[in-house]
C-alpha cells in the first residue's frame, strides 16, 4: 500500500481503493439498507430520539444483555425499566423539557441510567469531567445550569468543594447516587439511589414526541483557548452516529459486545460506543477507568468483540510486555481515533485485530471522517463537504491567493482542514455564540460562504480521504483530552512565587499526543516552593493538564500585541542544553531535575 508508517508525504492510489472497496461492500450492504430500521419504524422523523430507540431495543431485544459492569449485568429490557424510574423521578423533582441538569459521575451504568431518563423528558445532561476540581469544576458547573444536580458519591468531596459558589436561575436540587458505600447521606442531599426504586418502570408519556434536533446533552471541550467549553449533542447526532459506527462500519448484531474503558463525558463513549450498541441490541461492557493490566482479561470476561479507543489506549496497550491473553480474547474490529501510523500494523497483527475502523470528528463540530474501507493509518473518508487550505503555521493564519481568497493544498500536502456551514451541513458548535463565531471563517472561497475551522493540520491523500498530521492553536492533545493553554497558564499564573508563565505542547519520541510545558518566570528574590506548588496544580488541575516538564526563564519575549513568543520554546522543548529542567512522568512521581538518564529514558520509552 502507498501509505507509509513514517507519516511522511504519501497518496492513496487506485489499487488501495478498489480491491477493498470490493471486499468491504457486501459486508456494508445489510447495514446501508437496514441500518435505520428503528428510526425508519418511527413515521415522524422529527421525533426519532434516544428514548425510542432504547424503547425499540427493551422490546425487540428485551432478555438480552444490553450493559455489563464490575459482576452485574443489565438487560434491555432492565435498561429501559431503571431509566423510567429516573425519568419519573426526575421529573417529580420539577425536571421539564430543555431543562439542563448536571451529571457528575465516575464511569458507571448510573451516567447512561441518568443521561437516558433527561433524554426521555426532551432535558440536558451537562456531563461534567470527573476529573475536574476547583475553579475548572466551577467554571464548567456555572455555565450553564438549571438548578438540578446528580453527583457520584465517589465525587462528593470534590463537588463539596465549589458547592457554595454555584450559580443557577432557580432554587437548587441536590441529588446523589451511591456507590459501594453505607455512608449516611449529607444534609442538603437526596438519596437517588433509593429514591428512584419507587417509582414506575413504564415508558414516559411524552417521551415519544421529543424532537430529533433537541439537545440531550453538553460535552466540554477546551476548544482552541480558555477555560472548557460545553457543545451541544442532540437526538439526531446520536441517532446519526447510531446507524453510520453501528451499522454501516462496526456492522455489528445483538451478541456483540464493545468494551468501553472510555469515560461516557467523552464524545467516543457516549456518541459512538454507546449508540453503536443500540443500533442492533449489542451489549456495552462498561468499566470504571482504564487499566493496562485489566484490559485483555475484562475482554475474555465479558466476550467482547469490539472496543472503543484513543490513542493513548491502544499505546499502552502495545508498550505492555507480551501476554499470552494478547490474542487469547474474540475482539476482532475497534474503533476510535489516534491510532499512530509507525505502531498500527504491529497493533493489529500482535493483538490479532482484523478491522481498525479509526475516526475523525469534533465534539462541536459538523463532520465526520470514518475508515469504513479498513485501510491502514487513515482516518478514513468525509461525505460532508471539507478542504484542506494552506495555512502558515508561523503566523497562525491562512494563505491568501491574489483576490483574497483562501487556496486548497495538492494533493498529497496538508494543511488546515475546514468544512462548509449551510442548511444541509449546520455547525452545532458551542453554547456561547461568541465561541462559535471564533470558529468560523467567512468568506473563504466567495463571497458569503462560511467554513469551519477544525484547528487541525491534516494530509490529503486522496479519494475524499485524509490523514491527522497534528493540532493547531493554543491547545494540545495529551491521555486523549484536549489541554488549553490559557487554562493552565491561568492556574500557573495565580501561585504566589509566579510572575508569569507560558504553556505549550512539546513533542516526545514513540508517545501519543504532545506533553505539556510550562516556561515559568519568578518575581524577583523568589524561590519556588516545589511542594506547595506541585500541591497546587494537581489540586486545581485536572490530571492530564499539570504539565510534565517545568523549565525557568529570566524573562519571555513578546509580539507586537503583548502575547508572548512560544515558538522557540517549543523548538528547544525539553532537549536544550545547560538549561534545568524539571520532570514529572507520572501522577506517582514527584517533580525531579532531569537527568541525562532519565532524558534517554524519554526519548527511548516515552511518558
Amino acid at each position: 500500500m502507498s501509505i507509509s508508517s513514517s507519516g511522511k508525504k504519501y497518496r492513496l492510489s487506485i489499487t488501495d481503493i478498489v480491491p477493498q472497496f470490493i471486499k468491504k461492500l457486501p459486508e456494508k450492504i445489510p447495514g446501508l439498507l437496514f441500518g435505520g430500521i428503528p428510526a425508519l419504524l418511527i413515521k415522524d422523523k422529527d421525533r426519532q430520539s434516544i428514548g425510542r430507540i432504547l424503547e425499540y431495543n427493551a422490546i425487540r431485544h428485551k432478555n438480552k444483555p444490553a450493559i455489563f459492569f464490575e459482576d452485574k449485568t443489565w438487560t434491555h429490557a432492565e435498561f429501559n425499566e431503571i431509566t423510567n424510574q429516573y425519568a419519573h423521578f426526575l421529573y417529580k423533582q420539577g425536571v421539564r423539557e430543555n431543562d439542563i441538569v448536571i451529571v457528575y459521575l465516575e464511569n458507571r451504568p448510573e451516567v447512561l441510567f441518568s443521561v437516558a431518563a433527561l433524554a426521555k423528558l426532551g432535558a440536558v445532561a451537562s456531563l461534567i469531567n470527573s476529573n475536574q476540581r476547583s475553579n475548572v469544576l466551577l467554571h464548567s458547573i456555572n455555565q450553564k445550569n438549571d438548578g438540578f444536580f446528580i453527583v457520584g458519591e465517589e465525587l462528593l468531596n470534590a463537588f463539596e468543594e465549589v458547592k457554595s459558589a454555584i450559580q443557577s436561575p432557580s432554587k437548587q436540587h441536590f441529588f446523589i447516587l451511591k456507590d459501594h458505600s453505607n455512608k449516611s447521606i449529607p444534609e442538603g442531599y437526596e438519596d437517588m439511589s433509593s429514591a428512584v426504586q419507587r417509582f414506575s418502570k413504564l415508558n414516559v408519556i411524552g417521551a415519544n414526541q421529543v424532537k430529533a434536533g433537541t439537545p440531550f446533552a453538553y460535552i466540554f471541550t477546551s476548544g482552541t483557548t480558555g477555560m472548557p467549553k460545553a457543545s451541544i449533542q442532540t437526538h439526531r447526532k446520536w441517532i446519526s452516529c447510531m446507524y453510520w459506527f453501528g451499522m454501516v462500519n462496526l456492522n455489528l448484531n445483538s451478541k456483540d459486545v464493545i468494551y468501553v474503558s472510555i469515560p461516557f463525558y467523552h464524545s467516543n463513549a457516549l456518541l459512538i460506543a454507546w449508540s453503536s450498541s443500540a443500533a442492533s441490541g449489542a451489549a456495552l461492557a462498561v468499566r470504571r477507568k482504564f487499566s493496562v493490566s485489566e484490559f485483555w482479561k475484562d475482554a475474555i470476561k465479558y466476550k467482547a468483540t469490539a472496543f472503543i479507543y484513543i490513542g493513548d489506549i491502544c499505546r499502552y496497550l502495545f508498550n505492555a510486555p507480551p501476554s499470552k491473553l494478547d490474542k487469547a480474547h474474540t475482539i476482532k474490529k475497534i474503533i476510535g481515533n489516534g491510532l499512530r501510523p509507525d505502531i498500527w500494523k504491529q497493533f493489529k497483527d500482535r493483538f490479532n485485530i482484523s478491522d481498525v475502523y479509526e475516526f475523525y470528528a469534533s465534539s462541536e463540530g459538523n463532520m465526520t471522517f470514518t475508515n469504513t474501507l479498513n485501510l491502514d493509518n487513515t482516518v478514513g473518508w468525509c461525505a460532508t463537504k471539507f478542504e484542506i487550505i494552506e495555512y502558515d503555521r508561523e503566523k497562525a493564519e491562512p494563505i491568501l491567493d491574489r483576490k483574497g481568497f483562501f487556496k486548497k493544498v495538492k494533493w498529497g500536502n496538508e494543511g488546515l482542514m475546514i468544512f462548509e456551514i449551510s442548511e444541509q451541513y449546520p455547525f452545532p458548535g458551542y453554547i456561547s455564540k461568541e465561541e462559535n463565531e471564533q470558529k468560523v471563517f467567512r468568506n473563504v472561497f466567495k463571497n458569503g460562504d462560511m467554513w469551519y475551522n477544525t484547528g487541525d493540520i491534516m494530509r490529503n491523500i486522496g479519494f475524499l480521504h485524509t490523514q491527522f498530521v497534528d493540532r493547531e492553536g493554543d491547545t494540545f492533545r495529551w491521555k486523549g483530552e484536549n489541554v488549553a493553554t490559557a487554562e493552565v497558564e491561568e492556574v500557573i499564573n495565580k501561585f504566589p512565587d509566579v510572575e508569569t508563565c507560558t504553556v505549550y505542547g512539546v513533542q516526545i519520541p514513540n508517545t501519543d499526543g504532545k506533553a505539556g510545558m510550562a516556561a515559568i518566570q519568578l518575581k524577583p528574590k523568589t524561590k519556588l516552593n516545589w511542594q506547595q506548588f506541585e500541591s497546587y496544580l494537581l489540586t486545581e488541575l485536572p490530571h492530564y493538564a499539570v504539565p510534565i516538564f517545568i523549565r525557568f526563564v529570566d524573562k519571555f519575549e513578546y509580539t507586537s500585541t503583548c502575547k508572548i513568543i512560544k515558538k522557540e520554546l517549543k523548538q528547544e522543548s525539553f532537549e536544550i542544553e545547560n538549561t534545568p529542567i524539571w520532570v514529572k512522568r507520572n501522577k506517582h512521581e514527584h517533580y525531579t531535575l532531569l537527568s541525562d538518564k532519565i532524558r534517554q529514558e524519554i526519548r527511548q520509552k516515552g511518558v
